[in-house]
């Protein structure tokens, strides 16, 4: 601990006090505690707790003791459960502000939370509130505060598409760009799009000085310029490069990008070379790459945020549907080869030739989509066959109740913070 005197240190949660040693700080379980190794200043320390006793060494946070000492059972033993006679919404909120979420409750009480949740749609949110300034009250911004307060609302502005009538019209226009880029994307497919000038595939996927003149090349360089632009300006005003280059939706900005100049630079070097002809395939396909700009969407439509946080958090979920999923199709699909093919009763079905081959009739069985491009004509087959779709609804449900709930913890977490940003807004045309 970079701040304070003496071998120990006293936590005041309420009126409770907890002593710690200075190392114990450094790697604590919980978040808030952990950032008081870190203070350089009693200014750093005052915005980590709400009080400071420098005689004692004692940090002072204005929180519920009773909470607290749960939480704290947690730090020793593992395992956090509510407190009794206390509103679950209220506990998770003291969660929130100590560095846990919800999956560190006991199982039994993360339904409690969930239910709890469904029924108010609220959401306790770990940020300050929007507007608020990180370094206190007014009058105590620390030196160089109005030029972190422009970055701050610079930030918002291009990550947070509610937080401002800027931010609002800058989404748009956003939308409006991925629009367009699909529209011409898709326009670019139709045969009468490239029939005017008997234009094979090849030669449409190459970046010629003649194409880029074209109305469509002439759309597709602007729509890429302000894609890049919004990139460029994202990242300069980012409080973290590194977690900026880390998170998913910058990743798929970057997918959407780099093939447009990835392609331009081949064309460049192969030019008309009928030797490197192999490279239009590899051109078409990054030009298809232009469709994860759709995804680009998320950042402006809380449903897409939705289904990318449940996927996040419900992947232990959904790698034991994929378990489920491989261990039936190891079992229905040989003991389907075996009785469609591989016994000797005068009749062969040769769509069961081999398992690989059964494992496609399984899992269309499975999730009861049912091409009909292979069946079992054998009595024992079309048996196993009821079997095998009986036990695919099975299995598609059992997990659906967990990522269900996680679904809609997800979007009332989303909701809240919109409408947090909302209110900012509102706030914003009042002045």
């Amino acid at each position: 601990m970079n701040f304070g005197r003496g071998p120990s240190v006293v936590l005041n949660v309420g009126g409770t006090r907890y002593s710690f040693s200075r190392e114990v700080l450094k790697d604590f379980p919980l978040r808030r505690v952990s950032r008081l190794h870190g203070c350089l200043s009693e200014q750093d320390v005052l915005e980590v707790c709400d009080d400071y006793d420098r005689e004692r060494n004692e940090y002072f946070f204005d929180r519920h003791s009773e909470a607290f000492g749960f939480i704290m059972l947690y730090v020793r033993h593992g395992h956090l459960r509510f407190v009794p006679h206390m509103c679950e919404l209220s506990f998770y909120n003291e969660m929130i502000y100590w560095g846990l979420e919800g999956s560190h409750l006991d199982y039994c009480c993360q339904r409690r939370l969930d239910d709890r949740m469904s029924e108010t749609c609220t959401y306790y949110a770990a940020e300050e509130p929007p507007g608020e300034p990180a370094g206190g009250p007014e009058g105590q911004r620390p030196p160089g505060a109005e030029g972190g307060k422009w970055l701050e609302r610079m930030r918002r502005t291009f990550e947070e598409p509610t937080s401002s009538v800027a931010a609002q019209i800058l989404a748009t226009v956003s939308i409006l760009f991925v629009i367009v880029s699909m529209v011409v994307l898709c326009a670019s497919t139709l045969p009468e799009w490239r029939a005017p000038e008997n234009r094979s595939v090849e030669e449409q996927s190459r970046y010629t000085a003649e194409s880029v003149r074209e109305p469509s090349g002439i759309i597709e360089a602007i729509c890429i310029g302000w894609f890049t632009a919004e990139c460029i300006v994202r990242f300069i005003v980012s409080k973290n490069k590194c977690e900026f280059v880390r998170r998913p939706l910058n990743i798929i900005d970057l997918l959407a990008i780099t093939p447009y100049y990835i392609s331009v630079l081949m064309t460049v070097f192969t030019g008309e070379n009928s030797q490197l002809q192999r490279a239009g395939v590899t051109l078409r396909v990054l030009r298809m790459m232009r469709i994860f700009w759709v995804i680009k969407l998320a950042r402006h439509f809380i449903g897409l945020q939705t289904l990318g946080l449940t996927l996040k958090r419900c992947y232990r979920e959904m790698v034991m549907l994929l378990v489920f999923i491989c261990v039936a199709m190891a079992i229905f699909s040989a003991l389907s080869q075996l009785l469609e093919n591989g016994l000797d009763l005068g009749t062969k079905n040769k769509d069961y030739a081999s398992i690989p081959a059964a494992c496609w009739w399984v899992i269309i069985s499975m999730t009861t989509v049912g091409y009909g491009d292979m069946c079992p004509i054998t009595v024992p087959g079309r048996i196993l066959g009821g079997i095998c779709v009986v036990s695919g609804i099975v299995l598609l449900a059992l997990p659906i109740t967990f990522i269900y709930h996680s679904f809609v913890q997800c979007y009332h977490e989303l909701k809240f913070r919109s409408a947090r940003y909302s209110r900012s807004l509102s706030a914003e045309f009042l002045n």
